[in-house]
């Protein structure tokens, strides 16, 4: 055996470069192989056949499919756990460890758990966790349970590699590489559209790559060819579509690419998966799919056993003998239940029989699990061969296919059963959507390519390219690969697994019946079948025909289990992208900057957080407060939402969505906007200036203003209104002068707007020049002092800054940030969506009961307020103060009745207005001025601070009205 292992010769591994070796370690041990091979098959040229632990029982597991669609090969990779060992390619210096056992992969100490399977039945953890005794039970097991739970290890110090998005576009996606998914490409392809190919195989051709014969071969070289020279075909492999959502979406994941793809039509051409048999031992390591010992054979020029047996029941499993033969492997028999079976010049067939079960040997040679090392036929009828053992090493079993249904599923498809031919098949599939090969039910060549041309015009034409499609054709019993019934009755000492993930037995599938729940989701849930990293690919038809036998129905009746995004498991990087936060800046950011501004991230923006050095940050602060509270300062407020709201019903549009009215809102007046949801929740408020009769110039907060967006888009396309709705957000700079110098400053600046207290009053709105700039000018508050918010185009915003910074000069002007105005608005009791309320708040709970409109007959979320109202309020936001510093009084902190948490710390900071600390926190409804709550601090000891009313500065008003 050489430093790579045995290998055939050179007719086979066409995956492999041979000219370069790679050595790797696996528990510990150097392993080499080629480069092209992966873990798994590296080990199994070097005879280690092992990979890892079941999940369950500790029982030894290796290679099923070879194509990463089975929790077996399940191994951990440095820092990575959970790596698919028959996916994933050897590196060099790669360190692969097995995953799920105590002690060593050899010699797992956990291994006990399999002889002790008959103390943990299916569903013994809801009898456990339930009762009087649940309790007792959890502190003696919870410890041991969850040192066992999980199957690799996570490292928090694993570098992050480098994820990103990709979005892409296209006339046709065909989802499968394999020769009905290419014919399916080069149709839509040749009439005109552009088509993606997406293949999760790191090279196109499907079965054609390892099935065998020349002809096949010849068809697969044309194929390629011909993709290649088409230019309207994009080409994805090592890509997994992994979700197919509404309107073409397409979620594809490729490494570490996470390519959001829009398609106007689909053909799925994803092929099927081959069926293990159900069996005593049928999960030994030496048992595996027969396509999974092709792939081995000639991909990586792996000779998979020794001695083989073939447990088959259609054409596949001949070849797969006939391949075994062909690459030095003695193939002690073909197994076939069908009662005339076909002949083999590879090896006898046993007709009519199937196995009974498998018995496997240790490490050493004597009896155990280690690997398979002879099997047990079963004569299904008179005329069967009588039941005798065959010793092999190897059993190749192919148990029929089922198609992949997973994504046409997820777009609405349904998948059927005949029971005549014991066989799946999808119906009812949705519009743009087009079904191809063994997907579509095609058995052979000439069926697949076909269904494929088919399906790409098809899909093409609908799209205005080419001619007409041709429907598929009808296909004759005489095509039809039918399945057989396999036998599923529990073997008396059990180990006949049905799900190899959760090491499912047949008695658990038929016990869970028996428990009551007769229909396979809830048998689902019960049992946790199919809930696996395989996600029931295996397992799926074989729990259908034991609970259709177990309930006396059909499997048609039964059906399968929901089929649910992802269709293979993703790495929540890919999901979240690039780990890089893009960040948008102001049109007068890089003026924050010269004016030596600490920056920080809100939401998408960066913005100041305060002026000045980071040692001296509270002084700046607490300078930031008294320039507002004594002069005039000014904050850079570009980044709120600014919304365009037009047309004759643009208050009709408003009055539906906020609490208040706006048909009687004066023109040149602004009001107060705010949002619930359809439960009564607040998510979001805003004001709204109106400009016009038919126009509306509406704010709203900085982090919500693309939802609010989405909302009114989404309402007006139900409500029909003669309304138009526009994103202005990144059209505007805006800016708040306030304190009791800002009308003097901005009368200064004013070019034909008048800022006297008679012609612009609280709470009304301008348009007109300000400092040389088209501007719309607002009479509101935050800060409780006089204030204007000034918005000018976003290529004006810098101009602006500059012109009231040098008029302001003379008045002590100086920017604030964030920090400061947060102390602002918390001393006048304004709350902030989000941090002030959560999911559950209503406009009650934090005492806005005065901006809900008592005579509107309808606004969003009106019926689910009053109905909340009649339960009562639960909780309330209540304002609270002490003399002391308190620094341990921190937001988050737990209101507390005796032992009893009723709330919690919204907002709190040191007042240098009012030298004391206050804040805002949800207490129990009763609490009101005058009364004491307990917060618990971070220290968690109990402070009793009194209740005030929220509006801790200026409570009537006065200076915001000046």
């Amino acid at each position: 055996m050489s430093e790579v292992g045995a290998r055939l010769g050179w007719a086979y591994g066409s995956r492999l470069d041979r000219s370069r070796v790679v050595a790797f370690r696996f528990e510990g041990r150097g392993y080499s192989g080629y480069a092209g091979d992966t873990i798994a098959s590296a080990l199994a040229a070097n005879g280690r056949y092992v990979l890892s632990r079941s999940f369950k029982y500790h029982r030894p597991r290796g290679v099923l499919t070879m194509a990463g669609q089975d929790a077996n090969s399940l191994v951990q990779v440095g820092p990575e756990p959970n790596v698919f060992a028959d996916g994933r390619r050897i590196e060099a210096g790669m360190e692969v460890w097995g995953q799920n056992y105590a002690g060593s992969l050899d010699r797992d100490r956990n291994a006990i758990l399999d002889r002790l399977s008959a103390f943990l039945p299916v569903g013994f953890y809801y009898r456990a966790f339930w009762g009087p005794t649940k309790d007792a039970f959890l502190k003696l097991w919870e410890p041991a349970i969850r040192k066992r739970a999980g199957l690799g290890r996570i490292s928090l110090d694993a570098p992050a590699p480098d994820y990103d998005k990709a979005y892409r576009f296209c006339d046709v996606a065909v989802i499968g590489g394999g020769p009905a998914g290419l014919s399916a490409a080069l149709a839509a392809a040749r009439a005109g559209a552009e088509v993606m190919l997406v293949e999760q195989e790191p090279e196109l051709g499907g079965s054609l790559s390892y099935r065998r014969g020349e002809r096949l071969q010849e068809r697969r070289r044309a194929l390629l060819e011909a993709v290649a020279a088409q230019p309207g075909i994009t080409v994805l492999t090592e890509a997994t579509c992994a979700g197919c959502y509404a309107d073409g979406w397409l979620a594809i994941e490729q490494r570490t690419r996470l390519h959001k793809l829009r398609a106007k039509a689909l053909v799925v051409a994803a092929g099927g998966f081959e069926q293990p048999v159900v069996f005593r031992n049928n999960d030994l390591p030496g048992i595996m799919l027969g396509s999974a010992a092709q792939r081995l054979i000639r991909h990586y020029a792996v000779k998979p056993g020794s001695r083989a047996v073939v447990l088959t029941c259609n054409a596949e499993g001949y070849e797969v003998a006939a391949d075994l033969a062909e690459a030095g492997v003695e193939v002690a028999a073909i197994v076939d239940p069908r009662p005339a079976a076909a002949e083999s010049a590879a090896a006898r067939v046993l007709s009519g029989s199937s196995l009974r079960e498998a018995e496997g040997r240790d490490e050493r040679g004597g009896r155990g699990l280690w690997h398979l090392q002879r099997v047990l036929t079963e004569p299904l009828g008179q005329g069967a061969p009588e039941a005798a053992w065959i010793d092999c090493d190897l059993l190749c079993v192919s148990g029929g296919t089922m198609p992949a249904y997973q994504l046409p599923a997820q777009a609405g498809a349904r998948l059927t059963f005949e029971e005549r031919g014991q066989r799946f098949a999808i119906e009812r599939v949705p519009e743009r959507m087009w079904l191809a090969g063994a997907t579509a039910g095609a058995s052979t060549l000439d069926e697949a390519l076909d269904s494929g041309a088919r399906a790409g015009a098809a899909a093409a034409a609908s799209l205005g390219f080419g001619g007409r499609g041709q429907a598929a054709p009808a296909r004759t019993e005489a095509s039809r690969s039918d399945s057989f019934d396999w036998p599923l009755t529990a073997h008396p000492r059990g180990k006949d697994f049905v799900d190899f993930d959760e090491d499912l037995q047949v008695k658990d599938i038929e016990n869970a019946v028996a428990e009551g729940y007769a229909e396979l989701e809830l048998v689902k849930r019960f049992s946790t079948v199919g809930m696996g990293p395989s996600q029931g690919r295996q397992a799926a038809l074989a729990t259908a025909k034991i609970v259709a036998g177990a309930t006396g129905r059909s499997v048609a009746e039964v059906g399968v289990t929901t089929a649910r995004p992802p269709f293979a498991a993703m790495k929540l990087g890919v999901l979240a992208g690039d780990p890089l936060t893009q960040h948008r800046h102001t049109p007068m950011h890089h003026r924050h900057l010269e004016a030596g501004a600490s920056m920080q991230p809100v939401g998408a923006w960066w913005r100041p957080s305060y002026y000045g050095l980071a040692a001296r940050r509270d002084e700046a602060i607490a300078a930031e407060v008294a320039a507002v509270r004594n002069g005039v300062a000014m904050l850079d407020v570009s980044t709120l939402g600014s919304l365009e709201v037009r047309g004759p019903d643009a208050a009709e549009l408003l009055n539906r969505l906020y609490t208040l009215r706006y048909d009687s809102l004066p023109v040149g007046r602004t009001r107060y906007l705010l949002l619930v949801n359809e439960m009564g929740s607040i998510i979001d408020d805003g004001m709204a200036y109106r400009i016009a009769e038919d126009h509306f110039y509406v704010t709203a907060t900085t982090g919500a203003v693309g939802a609010v967006y989405q909302l009114m888009l989404f309402m007006n396309a139900e409500w029909r209104l003669r309304v138009d709705v526009l994103n202005a957000t990144a059209a505007f700079a805006a800016v708040n002068v306030t304190g009791p110098q800002a009308r003097a400053l901005l009368a200064a600046l004013s070019d034909d707007i008048d800022f006297s207290a008679e012609a612009l009053p609280y709470l009304h709105g301008r348009q007109g020049r300000v400092a040389g700039q088209p501007a719309r000018v607002l009479r509101i508050g935050f800060t409780g002092e006089a204030s204007y918010e000034l918005h000018v185009p976003a290529s004006r915003g810098e101009a602006l800054w500059d012109r009231l910074m040098a008029a302001g000069a003379p008045l002590g002007l100086r920017p604030y940030g964030l920090e400061a105005s947060r102390i602002l608005r918390l001393e006048k009791g304004h709350i902030i969506i989000g941090q002030d309320t959560d999911a559950m708040s209503t406009p009650d709970q934090v005492g806005m009961a005065w901006a809900v409109s008592k005579k509107k007959p309808y606004f969003l979320g009106k019926r689910s307020l009053e109905q909340r109202r009649r339960v009562g309020l639960g909780r309330r936001l209540v304002g609270f103060e002490t003399a002391e510093r308190a620094p341990e009084i921190a937001e988050s902190c737990l209101v507390m009745e005796g032992e009893r948490p009723v709330g919690f710390v919204t907002s709190t900071c040191w007042s240098p207005t009012l030298n004391k600390r206050i804040g805002l926190a949800y207490a129990a409804p009763e609490a009101a001025p005058g009364q004491s709550i307990t917060i618990r601090d971070r220290a968690g000891a109990a402070r009793v601070v009194p209740v005030v009313a929220p509006h801790f500065y200026d409570p009537l008003n006065a200076r915001q009205s000046l």
